[in-house]
């Protein structure tokens, strides 16, 4: 009964009235005690309302004016399902007493009672394996790209937001957010993108234990139907039968009261905010199709090899290095010119027409400003000149990065071919194919540095031009542009396992580059990620609805050997969710991108339940208490027993400083007030206290006290704080206890 009180609490009360009236007035004498009569009520009324759940299930299923045909066979069984009414129903008592579920045979209209399952019904902890860099090997990484469909990469925003749901979902249980809920119960979350199901496993005190299943992003047909289902507006129904009169403020028009009562799910939340994502993907194709615009990304790119590089801590080894200064000879050399089919007019600002390749002088003539701001915005001088090693360097890293771009890309006349090159080195796959490049393998960190980062933080920059295009042209916003994103925004592939404990650890901004390849659809998609607080709908599902579905397709693919993946079972119901939740079963009768192990989710860990309550009753906060209660208590007790009893010099001692420190009175005489907890302050609480201490056994420390506390105090009579006649002055005083 006590654990029930925390796992089911809202039941309770009818298991309690039935016991009382069943045992007390109706069958006393069959009563053997209260725990032993609540027992049996409780076992008899969770069957009762298990089979209440079941015929709920059934008769929103089969309702004739809502009958959902997925295929020939449901067409033909529902006609045959009628006389089975009876046998229907005994075996939705037989399936309540044994706690089976009822299933639709291959999604029909005819129920059969499967095998017992746990209450909680879940096969296993199951956990999704999200494929990235940590577990492909580097060979199947830079060819075949595993991984790169969209479920397997957005199953890390179902991943975060089972953390969100961990720190927050017990205490806003507790707050009531989502009605009652107890142990095996299933809500779907649904909002613009995210659309999950979870399942409450257990309810206990102050925790919950639950699972989350994640669904596609863009989903089936049938999914969506069953979403804009979820998110249907009720309340601007005005039909009544054939015609719209409307209805009454505050209350549903008939048409819409009566579909909702047919529902095996009901709105339990309209607007439940959570912490997570907005995310944003934008073609990349439309975006570098046209030349000018690569033109653009290809100048940020350079601009941004040349800061990473002035600005790294290892600039002064790189420019001291005689293995790298013997690479970049070529490349000093005043009239160098780099005549290669990777450059061209058409994409590169500094091409030199006439020369018909790109030269150093070309180089210095369109980013001397971009190197001199960045070369003076370090604590050390570096030359910057023409003629300077700096220059050299910077020139001959952009050439490295521009002709690792056209080799990744092969053919930079096609968009597709460039977006290829471009995702290639944005996940870090530089291959030197060039013998004049090999200078850069002296130190490898030239490439991961300088070279790897140009291009994730160019392609940032070039989607802040299209909202402010000539706003870069300045250098010291350009510089303070790309100072501020690599402060504030994380930039990296997806299968890196820096962008899972970026998002995991939320972060506020994130941007990839996502290669999306499937179902023969080769694509390109700038991602950019916003932590904000999400909106969801919670919806309550009927959780026999759940077990008997899960159940229809274990025995439809496991037994029945039916792997059609356009099978009738699996078709839209909007009045039972049937797509939505056979998709949450586990793979592989399901297709769920993501399913969470069991997580826990604690009452403390929810800041606005803990910023109003105590929290959970626990023995070292008890003890915690009682510690600050007892010590409170001794330095009260403490105080006032020695501020009427003790001689002043010895509750004093040490606290008042001597003549030759005046300016330490002040705080002397507050702590002296506070000591003898007088209601009153100043020098009036101080001579009063002197008047006690000298009727006392120690009149010569009094005196002497007075005679030092009235050093820097006016000879004049000073006013009442309360507004009474004059307060006499410490020597009046004096004058007067000498008397």
């Amino acid at each position: 009964m006590i654990r029930s009180s925390f796992s089911d609490s809202s039941k309770q009360s009818i298991f309690v009235i039935w016991t009382v009236l069943f045992f007390e007035f109706d069958y006393k004498k069959y009563s053997e005690g209260f725990p032993i009569d609540y027992f049996i009520m409780s076992i008899f009324l969770t069957k009762v309302y298990e089979l209440m759940l079941k015929l709920r299930f059934v008769f929103s299923y089969i309702a004739p004016w809502q009958i959902p045909w997925g295929s020939a066979f449901h067409a033909f069984a529902q006609p045959f399902s009628i006389p089975h009414s009876t046998m229907m129903f005994f075996q939705s008592i037989l399936s309540s007493l044994i706690s089976a579920p009822l299933n639709p045979f291959l999604g029909s209209a005819i129920f059969i009672c499967s095998y017992v399952r746990p209450v909680k019904f879940w096969e296993k902890n199951y956990n999704t394996n999200r494929v990235d860099h940590t577990n492909t090997r580097l060979s199947s990484q830079l060819d075949r790209n595993p991984g790169a469909d969209d479920n397997n990469l957005n199953s890390i925003f179902y991943e975060h937001l089972t953390r969100s749901l961990q720190h927050s979902l017990c205490g806003d249980l507790l707050l009531g957010r989502w009605g009652p809920v107890s142990s095996g119960d299933c809500f779907v979350l649904a909002s613009d993108y995210l659309n999950a199901l979870v399942h409450i496993i257990e309810v206990g005190n102050g925790l919950v234990t639950f699972q989350l299943r994640g669904l596609e992003f863009r989903g089936t047909y049938c999914q969506q139907r069953e979403v804009e289902a979820i998110t249907e507006d009720v309340e601007s129904d005005k039909g009544c039968c054939c015609c719209e009169p409307g209805h009454l403020p505050g209350v549903l028009s008939v048409n819409a009261a009566f579909g909702q009562r047919w529902l095996s799910w009901q709105v339990t939340s309209v607007k439940y905010v959570i912490e997570g994502y907005s995310i944003s993907d934008n073609s990349a194709t439309s975006m570098l199709q046209v030349y000018d615009l690569r033109k653009i990304l290809i100048t940020y790119y350079v601009k941004a090899i040349i800061f990473y590089a002035i600005r790294s801590t290892q600039l002064v080894d790189w420019l001291t290095s005689d293995d790298i200064r013997t690479g970049l000879v070529e490349y000093h050399k005043k009239n160098f010119i780099e005549k290669e089919s990777a450059f061209n007019q058409n994409i590169d600002e500094d091409y030199d027409v006439l020369a018909k390749g790109v030269s150093r002088n070309s180089f210095y003539n369109t980013y001397s400003d971009w190197i001199m701001f960045c070369a003076g915005r370090r604590n050390d001088e570096i030359p910057c000149d023409k003629a300077s090693h700096l220059v050299t360097l910077c020139f001959a890293l952009s050439l490295l990065g521009r002709r690792a771009l056209g080799t990744a890309a092969h053919q930079q006349f096609s968009s597709l071919e460039f977006l290829y090159g471009l995702h290639a080195l944005f996940k870090g796959d530089f291959r030197i194919a060039a013998q004049k490049d090999e200078w850069v393998l002296c130190d490898m960190d030239l490439l991961k540095k300088v070279v790897a980062p140009g291009v994730r933080m160019s392609l940032k920059l070039h989607q802040d031009h299209f909202t402010s295009p000539d706003e870069y042209d300045e250098p010291s916003i350009l510089y303070a542009a790309i100072a501020s994103h690599e402060e504030n925004l994380v930039i990296s592939h997806e299968g890196d396992p820096a962008w899972r404990q970026a998002v995991l650890a939320n972060r506020n901004s994130l941007l990839a580059l996502r290669h999306v390849t499937d179902d023969a659809i080769d694509d390109y998609k700038i991602i950019m990620l916003n932590k904000r607080f999400l909106s969801f709908r919670v919806i309550k599902v009927n959780r026999e609805c759940v077990r008997g579905f899960w159940s229809s397709q274990l025995q439809e693919l496991i037994f029945l050997r039916n792997r059609n993946p356009e099978r009738g079972s699996i078709q839209n119901a909007k009045q039972v969710l049937r797509n939505i939740i056979n998709s949450s079963c586990d793979q592989p009768i399901g297709y769920p991108i993501y399913v969470s192990p069991l997580t826990t989710s604690y009452a403390d860990t929810n800041e606005q339940l803990h910023s109003f309550s105590y929290g959970a009753l626990q023995v070292t906060r008890l003890t915690t208490a009682l510690k600050k209660a007892w010590n409170h208590l001794r330095l009260r007790c403490g105080t006032l027993c020695r501020g009427s009893s003790e001689p002043i010099d010895e509750i004093i001692q040490g606290a008042v400083p001597s003549v030759r420190e005046p300016g330490s009175l002040g705080p002397t005489r507050g702590r002296i007030d506070s000591s003898l907890s007088s209601p009153r302050t100043g020098t009036r609480h101080l001579s009063t206290s002197t008047n006690r201490s000298l009727s006392g056994s120690a009149p010569q420390t009094g005196i002497k006290l007075s005679s030092s506390l009235s050093v820097n105090a006016p000879s004049s009579t000073q006013p009442s704080p309360t507004g009474g006649p004059p307060e006499p002055t410490g020597s009046q005083q004096r004058t007067r206890h000498k008397r």
